[in-house]
């Protein structure tokens, strides 16, 4: 990501000990950009009390959070990789996530993306917080927010 979108460290999940190369995986991009703002801090605050938990529910691989602060709009969102796409829907439905997709609902506009890969061999140079088989996978989902690969 480019120097002026911030970035979490990457948490990895109960999941990753057990995900290497050539395991099947689900990438969830979501990006909201607020209409006004000031509205992006309180979203990012209510990614980072999410992150807390987050990463100990079932299927959970790693996880990072990213807040671009402009210029405008506003943008925040999370890099979430799961086991499949079950557990992934597991975590929206819960309570605290819903509560904060009520909460925000109507202020801005949120986008996804949703890739389901194989983990490939580690690459050199990244760190291996989540699994050193997620490094290519991380770089690839990261270009998504910037632009350097297309949502669709």
């Amino acid at each position: 990501m480019p120097s002026g979108i911030w970035k979490t460290s990457w948490k990895s999940g109960p999941a990753a000990r057990g995900t290497g190369p050539g395991s099947s995986v689900v990438v969830s991009i979501t990006e909201y950009s607020t209409h006004r703002p000031w509205g992006t801090p309180a979203v990012a605050f209510e990614g980072m009390r999410l992150r807390r938990s987050r990463p100990r529910t079932p299927g959970a691989v790693a996880l990072r959070l990213w807040r671009d602060p402009g210029p405008r709009p506003d943008r925040s969102g999370s890099v979430i990789v799961r086991t499949d796409e079950a557990s992934l829907m597991r975590f929206v439905a819960r309570p605290d996530h819903l509560r904060i997709v009520r909460a925000f609902r109507g202020r801005g506009t949120m986008r996804s993306a949703l890739r389901e890969t194989a983990l490939g061999a580690p690459r050199a140079g990244f760190p291996q917080a989540a699994g050193p088989a997620l490094a290519p996978l991380r770089a690839d989902a990261e270009r998504i927010p910037t632009g350097g690969v297309p949502w669709n």
